[in-house]
């Protein structure tokens, strides 16, 4: 038996909110950096308060998902919330950058718990017909985030001062906490594994944390640290590999990949990062170069992108929750994402603005016609008991899959430029202010080579949805079923299940 019609309201504005606030906090300091920088005198680690975010909510899914499983999702959402909110107010307090990162990372972590918690307590109190739905609507926060972060950072900076950045938080975050505790259920383990995977933790959080300073540092250029710490990477992996083989309770269930809809599944979930969260940071340089936009008018093309992703993803999810059916969505959206992104490979650069705004809507309604849903196809193939695990291993593959992509993706674009700039130009110190203000012939020739860097990336990108295709068309045939998930068990006696 589901949860009652108003519970279920409950429970999920709840959800909404506390995974709009994680997604927002991702988005929204960004606008903030520099002012945070200069008033706490360190712009020398200002990328580490994104960074450091974004590794903790990184290597901390599989943790979580697993101990998710273990003590039940409630405890963990709710542990989450707290530390989040105790995280919020902590960076407000900064008096330099060494406090603000390290409660950066606490933020991350206790985000990912957010995310990763909202996933798996939908996916515990309904059946697999209405999961899409509800899915759809939670992941919103996501690209609603994206739209509105780095604006309303940017205000909140101006008018009240960065530390609202985080302080935002508390009402909101307070208000969804007290929801939560009422409207989420107690949902016990379904069988309560008998050991958690340390061993398997440590080396799997040791492994992607080097994997990650492996890429950022490459895109940062220093070599050493780069290749030592790709090398401790591909040790850690290897040894991981091993552990789970071994372990009775594996943080990652290697053994659900044998699972056609678990593997494909997977593959499409990383394929999302790989083939379009890596190159949305990267399309407003690209127009301002190709394109002689204004940075204002650069970013219509990543709002074009997400609102059609955020319209798609909620489409999709009524229909596949009204119809039964899911595999035409993944199929049509891989199709339309490889088909995008092979038009803007080809596009001439000087055409008016709206065609490559249109063409990458399109590439993002393609995105958004899986992303979700495809999420909770795949906590559907999965036993109940590891619904935890099977969530945070399809999260974590989307987000290794960008953060890779993404340094190598920024640094093809700082090679590639640096290699065709004619004599008297500084691919270091070239700027779309700067180019805006020489001669045409300069204009035209710096245009003319971001095309021809950025025409390669995208006839990848766009392979990478092609391969997207095959994934999709190798899910099973079928229709999500309408049986009722049994009844969790609640403590409230005024919003009965």
């Amino acid at each position: 038996m589901s949860l009652s019609p108003l519970r279920l309201r409950l429970l999920v504005v709840s959800l909404l909110t506390v995974s709009f606030l994680g997604a927002l906090d991702h988005t929204v300091v960004s606008t903030s950096l520099a002012t945070v920088a200069g008033e706490l005198g360190a712009l020398q680690l200002m990328s580490w308060v994104v960074v450091g975010y974004t590794l903790a909510s990184t290597v901390l899914l599989p943790v979580l998902g697993k101990l998710g499983d273990v003590l039940g999702a409630r405890r963990i959402f709710l542990v989450s919330l707290v530390a989040f909110l105790a995280a919020s107010l902590a960076c407000g307090f900064a008096q330099d950058m060494v406090w603000l990162i390290a409660a950066r990372v606490l933020q991350g972590m206790s985000s990912a718990g957010l995310q990763l918690m909202s996933q798996t307590i939908i996916a515990r109190v309904t059946t697999q017909r209405e999961r899409p739905r509800y899915m759809a609507t939670i992941g919103a926060a996501f690209p609603i985030a994206i739209l509105v972060g780095p604006v309303l950072g940017g205000a909140i900076t101006d008018y009240w001062g960065w530390q609202w950045v985080f302080w935002i938080n508390l009402p909101v975050g307070a208000a969804a906490l007290c929801l939560a505790l009422i409207a989420v259920p107690h949902l016990d383990p379904e069988a309560a594994p008998q050991h958690f995977d340390v061993a398997g933790a440590a080396v799997f959080t040791t492994a992607l944390v080097a994997l990650v300073l492996a890429v950022s540092w490459a895109a940062e250029r220093t070599a050493g640290p780069a290749a030592a710490a790709l090398a401790l990477s591909v040790l850690g992996f290897v040894a991981f590999f091993f552990i789970e083989r071994r372990a009775s309770e594996p943080i990652v269930p290697l053994h659900f990949f044998a699972n056609r809809t678990i593997a494909a599944g997977t593959a499409l979930s990383a394929i999302i990062g790989v083939g379009l969260f890596s190159i949305t940071a990267y399309l407003p340089t690209y127009f301002q170069m190709a394109y002689q936009t204004t940075a204002t008018v650069s970013g219509f093309v990543p709002i074009a992108t997400v609102f059609g992703m955020l319209i798609s993803n909620l489409l999709t999810g009524w229909l596949a929750s009204r119809t039964g059916r899911y595999r035409i969505f993944p199929i049509l959206g891989t199709a339309l994402g490889a088909s995008g992104l092979f038009v803007m490979a080809v596009l001439p650069a000087g055409l008016p603005l709206w065609v490559p705004m249109i063409v990458m809507g399109t590439v993002g309604m393609g995105t958004g016609a899986f992303m979700s849903l495809i999420v909770a196809v795949v906590q559907g193939a999965a036993p109940a008991s590891q619904t935890g695990s099977i969530t945070a291993t399809i999260n974590l593959v989307r987000q290794v899959g960008s953060t890779v992509a993404t340094a190598i993706i920024g640094g093809v674009i700082g090679f590639g430029v640096a290699a065709l700039l004619p004599a008297g130009l500084d691919s270091s110190t070239l700027t779309p202010q700067l180019v805006h203000g020489s001669a045409p012939g300069v204009q035209a020739g710096v245009a003319q080579i971001y095309s021809s860097v950025f025409t390669p990336i995208f006839i990848a990108l766009a392979a990478t949805y092609a391969v997207g295709i095959i994934a999709a068309v190798l899910l099973p045939h079928g229709r999500l079923s309408d049986e009722p998930v049994p009844a969790p068990r609640s403590t409230s006696a005024s919003l009965p299940v």
